[in-house]
């Protein structure tokens, strides 16, 4: 089962809570190797159920995953030792030192105490924790703290890693270095990589493929550019000002337009050519005596697929869910029952 190795395949996934509500229903995709995949979502999506399957935190309603080679469902407690998890939430002893979280972590994992602590120590040098490695883990900053948690989650030299909102709440430096450690990672190990994330602009550049969710089902998945060439031309929108009529009707029948979404006062507008489009689309407003108050033309982007597929924009400031956080208690509860 070589092939396997590093390989995540989900297969017709459900997941129902109190036998009444269908977190995610029928999903299937497969992970390859050593690839980046982000599994993306609106707040409430089915992201957070779909992963904890996966990483033997839940067990599905129906379906099945496989994970590096192993069935979840049947060897969860093997799945866990062949895989790494970094939560959302702070998961660090803050009131141990660097240190002493990774050789504390290894020891779950029945590491021999002289090799944790040589596994320990290669960990603090390539994670650039080695002034702070023998303060609490309290003291760190959120940078030094991610990168606490990444090495603890390597420190048993998992095949895959799963990393659910890896960089929230981290300033852009602290979220570009976090990402050059996986890369690098990536690149010297061959570990395949499994992110959720709530900043876009990451998953379009650190992503091999991605996958969209919405409402418990796969709404789109390919590279980030397959799913941008799916929408094709520009996009182009609109403001108007107050109590002025509605132009949808108006703008659907100029040349080369595929389609038009009105909300909150702005029309956005999919279309072959953004410089062809735009003063057709003012002279016609014009005509029907709408005033245009701005106009913004983009290339596609990985913010319009999401809005497209999902109709909701991805908003970085929602918070888990009440059913996120009873599945994210879950999976913590698992992954120690896993390495005790």
């Amino acid at each position: 089962m070589e092939e396997q190795h590093g390989r995540i395949v989900a297969e017709n996934l459900v997941k129902v809570y109190n036998g009444k509500v269908l977190a995610v229903d029928d999903v299937s995709f497969e992970v390859n190797s050593g690839e980046v995949f982000g599994f993306l979502g609106p707040n409430g999506a089915g992201k957070t159920t779909t992963v904890s399957m996966l990483s033997a935190g839940l067990r599905p309603t129906k379906g099945r995953a496989t994970v590096d080679g192993l069935e979840v469902g049947k060897h969860p407690e093997e799945v866990k030792r062949h895989i790494g998890v970094i939560f959302q939430e702070s998961t660090a002893d803050g009131d141990l030192t660097g240190r002493e979280n990774l050789e504390i972590a290894a020891g779950c994992y029945n590491i021999p105490s002289a090799e944790a602590k040589r596994r320990a120590e290669a960990l603090i040098e390539r994670m650039k924790l080695t002034d702070a490695a023998d303060r609490y883990s309290k003291t760190y900053s959120g940078g030094m703290r991610r990168r606490l948690e990444l090495a603890v989650g390597l420190v048993h030299r998992p095949r895959i890693i799963f990393l659910d909102e890896p960089t929230l709440g981290l300033d852009p430096q602290g979220r570009a270095g976090f990402w050059e450690f996986i890369q690098a990672l990536r690149t010297e190990t061959g570990m395949t990589v499994f992110v959720t994330t709530h900043y876009l602009e990451e998953a379009d550049g650190m992503c091999d493929r991605i996958a969209i969710i919405d409402h418990g089902k796969i709404v789109a998945s390919g590279t980030p550019n397959e799913l941008k060439d799916k929408l094709g031309g520009d996009v182009v929108t609109l403001k108007t000002g107050s109590g002025t009529g509605d132009l949808t009707t108006v703008l659907q029948k100029l040349p080369g337009v595929g389609s038009v979404v009105r909300s909150d006062g702005a029309y956005r507008v999919k279309c072959s050519s953004g410089e062809t489009f735009v003063p057709l689309a003012v002279q016609a407003a014009t005509t029907a005596g709408v005033g245009i108050a701005g106009v913004t033309v983009k290339r596609p982007s990985l913010d319009e697929v999401f809005l497209d597929f999902t109709g909701r924009e991805f908003r970085e400031d929602e918070g888990p869910t009440a059913t996120d956080r009873a599945v994210m208690l879950n999976r913590v509860k698992g992954a120690m029952g896993g390495r005790r």
